[in-house]
């Protein structure tokens, strides 16, 4: 790839993504399709790092319902992506592509210590990083992870990958003319309450000028074209 946009990376990934058609737990095809798109990409020659969600394997809501302590529900999820982190590690290894998982949470037996310069200096030799435990606090979703590490690594953007080719005003597959945004402001997103990412995180991006790009994971071109500069998906900024 003659010329980069963005240099260094950090993709969102939901655990839903991980699943499959079945919504829950781990699917081996999924992962290893996301293992070979990843791959790509890195391949082209750009700094990866990764926050993967729980969804797949956890979901909160469902032990708040039943009176779970909120701390113990998001534990309990952060747990999930060190699991779910530790998968899509695999799939990269086994592909040739050299992956480090950093767990904000320590359990040194599994995944390294979140230390925010041992994760830049892994990327600088050109190893895939996987951000394991969201934050290592309750209360903080996985987007709001994705924003803090990537503040905190430099990244020029956080790419959100879902199953869409953007962001819509509503539903695209309920209503057919749903209208697609290819450029909002953060402002516009907090205040159109517009499910891009949790008004944290995109408070987070706002306040350190980190654009987001929303895109289709799932199209074989949109990420290495976004890398390019090329217009896809819908892009957030200030």
């Amino acid at each position: 790839m003659s010329t980069l946009k963005y240099k260094r990376i950090l993709l969102k990934l939901s655990g839903e993504a991980l699943a499959g058609e079945s919504g829950f737990g781990i699917d081996p095809t999924e992962v290893e399709a996301i293992a070979a798109r990843v791959k790509e990409v890195h391949q082209s020659g750009v700094e990866v790092a990764i926050v993967i969600g729980a969804g797949n394997l956890w979901r909160g809501k469902q032990g708040l319902e039943r009176g779970m302590d909120r701390a113990t529900a998001d534990y309990m999820g952060m747990l999930g992506t060190v699991m779910n982190a530790l998968a899509l590690m695999d799939a990269l290894e086994r592909d040739g592509v050299y992956t480090r998982v950093l767990s904000a949470i320590e359990m040194r037996a599994i995944a390294e210590p979140y230390i925010r310069r041992r994760a830049i200096r892994h990327m600088e030799k050109g190893r895939i990083v996987i951000f394991g435990a969201g934050t290592g606090n309750p209360f903080f979703s996985t987007d709001t992870a994705a924003a803090l590490r990537a503040a905190e690594i430099e990244a020029d953007v956080v790419i959100k990958a879902t199953k869409v080719d953007g962001v819509y005003d509503s539903d695209p597959k309920r209503n057919p003319d749903a209208k697609k945004f290819d450029h909002l402001t953060y402002i516009e997103v907090l205040n159109r309450r517009l499910e891009v990412m949790d008004s944290t995180a995109i408070s987070l991006c706002m306040e350190n000028h980190l654009p987001i790009l929303v895109l289709n994971l799932w199209d074989p071109s949109a990420l290495l074209l976004a890398l390019q500069g090329e217009p896809v998906g819908t892009l957030v900024t200030d």
